[in-house]
């Protein structure tokens, strides 16, 4: 017994002191999408206010490919020692649900730090398609069903799972086109190739702005500042829905609580300034800064959540 106690002590005095000499180095986000996502935009500002914090350089790594998977491999394998972060989406939670091939698991490879904030998702149509609102919209594709596609950036991505939930629980039938990423399909979608889509606030603003594609409804529960007069879906006539894609923080499993808490208090020090809270708000961003265990919980009713929609839709990747 006194050995286990003398083992516990040391461990818990070398964890201490490892927090205390907390960085010695640059820390690495791992960011498992490409440049100029929401998860590299917050992922950049967020490293940028961490390492003047700190006193090191955050570097801002993007390790794209299937879906996210990549990264978020690389991060499940790194040493857990608060110098490899990842700063991802819920494509996290997606993925295990939808790809045969996922070599890490959400919950025993990673130890949350906190989620960042929401990115909310605008429902939006070309302006051929004759429906100003949201029940009009789902009025019209119950009666065609199969008839109208819409437009994603890839199998999995957060246009498709949230289209694949819409369809689900709005009870209609649409033909999903995926793309090679949200850039190409937002440019079919506008010049009416495709009639429906799920976007950003900030990728669809200058083509609703325009009058090339027409919001109906936003993803979130509650309404945005950055579009006030945009009701969510929830609202106007398919209660109960949302749809938002989380971005948030994670490191390696086993990363000493001491560095978990440090990284914890920098960062959401920072989103409680309200300049760093403006700059969310003009991106469509809804800052969450919630604790550990809390985003622990979020990721478990995530993987739930998304598999039950997965299951229904009969969706797999290779």
């Amino acid at each position: 017994m006194r050995m286990l106690a003398g083992v516990a002590l040391l461990m818990a005095t070398t964890s201490v002191a490892v927090a205390q000499g907390y960085p010695a180095k640059p820390i690495r986000f791992v960011v498992p999408h490409t440049v100029a996502g929401s998860p590299d935009i917050l992922a950049r500002f967020l490293g940028t206010r961490l390492g003047d914090t700190l006193g090191q350089q955050v570097v801002v790594d993007n390790l794209a490919g299937a879906a996210g998977i990549v990264g978020a491999e690389r991060v499940a394998r790194a040493a857990p020692d608060g110098y490899t972060l990842f700063v991802g989406s819920s494509a996290v939670v997606i993925n295990p649900n939808l790809y045969k091939k996922v070599s890490y698991d959400v919950v025993r490879d990673f130890q949350p730090i906190t989620a960042l904030a929401l990115a909310p998702l605008v429902l939006v149509v070309h302006p051929s398609l004759p429906a100003r609102s949201v029940r009009e919209f789902i009025a019209l594709v119950k009666s065609k069903p199969g008839a109208i596609n819409y437009a994603s950036g890839g199998s999995g991505s957060a246009a498709h799972m949230a289209a694949e939930l819409f369809k689900s629980m709005a009870g209609v039938d649409m033909v999903h086109v995926p793309y090679k990423g949200t850039a190409p399909a937002l440019i079919d979608l506008a010049g009416g190739h495709v009639s429906v889509g799920f976007y950003t606030v900030s990728a669809t603003s200058g083509h609703v702005k325009t009058g090339r594609l027409r919001a109906l409804g936003l993803t979130a529960l509650k309404r945005s500042p950055a579009v006030p007069g945009l009701p969510t879906v929830a609202e106007a006539g398919l209660p109960g829905y949302e749809a938002s894609t989380w971005i948030g923080v994670l490191a390696p499993a086993g990363t000493p609580r001491e560095l978990v808490e440090r990284l914890h208090g920098e960062i959401t020090k920072i989103l409680a300034l309200p300049d760093v809270q403006q700059a969310f708000a003009v991106q469509g961003f809804d800052m969450i800064a919630n604790t550990p265990a809390e985003f622990a919980a979020q990721i478990k009713s995530d993987l739930a959540k998304w598999a039950r929609v997965i299951k229904v839709a009969k969706l797999t990747v290779d």
